[in-house]
């Protein structure tokens, strides 16, 4: 009896340390709205490029009128500024539901971990686009996001590390079809994100 509680109780320490080197208050509704966020963004930027009777047959040109830039750019923007005021709130939602305090030296590495390759790779693909590659932009952009959240994952749920990993290898077969660019966009930012969102409220959040 007495090597049971014994057990029982570094099991407790054992969560307590966990809890407290670990960000746990990710919403994984967050992920999943993210990725529908992404597949609208993807669907009207594949219109803008390709036209109302675009298919989805291989592509070797891409656009170059500059107001059809501008307008792809103003789409990836709204996205983020979507997906990160969703992630934002309902992340307080939880914390507060969990009487867990958000802003804390666990979340700030996790954010500095994540921001140094999102920041790279952000001037990287700007890089890109002033000198007209557009053709990789969009692996280049799933590439550095998957490292932004394998360096991130060390602080908060382990199957951030998953989709992070998930991201680079699709980056990286991207390159190999460059026409496909804003499908395999689509396949990353938006499929990836409401699969694991899906896993992570199931898992986590319930």
């Amino acid at each position: 009896m007495e090597d049971k509680e014994i057990y029982t109780e570094l099991n407790s320490i054992r969560n307590l340390m966990e809890r407290s080197a670990k960000f746990i208050s990710l919403s994984g509704l967050s992920g999943i709205m993210a990725g529908v966020y992404a597949l609208i963004g993807a669907g009207y930027a594949y219109y803008l490029v390709y036209g109302p009777y675009g298919g989805l047959q291989y592509r070797d040109y891409y656009i170059s009128d500059q107001k059809v830039l501008w307008k792809l750019f103003f789409i990836a923007l709204t996205v983020l500024v979507f997906s990160l005021g969703t992630g934002i709130l309902l992340t307080l939602k939880k914390a507060a539901k969990k009487n867990q305090n958000v802003w804390n030296p666990t979340s700030k590495k996790l954010m500095v971990n994540m921001a140094i390759p999102l920041v790279t790779g952000g001037i990287f693909i700007l890089i890109l686009i002033a000198r007209g590659y557009y053709g990789v932009v969009a692996p280049v952009s799933l590439i550095f996001y998957g490292l932004s959240l394998v360096a991130a994952s060390h602080y908060t749920f382990e199957d951030v590390k998953w989709l992070g990993l998930l991201d680079i290898v699709l980056g990286l077969f991207a390159t190999l079809f460059p026409g496909y660019g804003i499908v395999f966009w689509s396949i990353g930012f938006g499929v990836l994100h409401i699969v694991y969102g899906s896993i992570m409220h199931f898992k986590y959040d319930r």
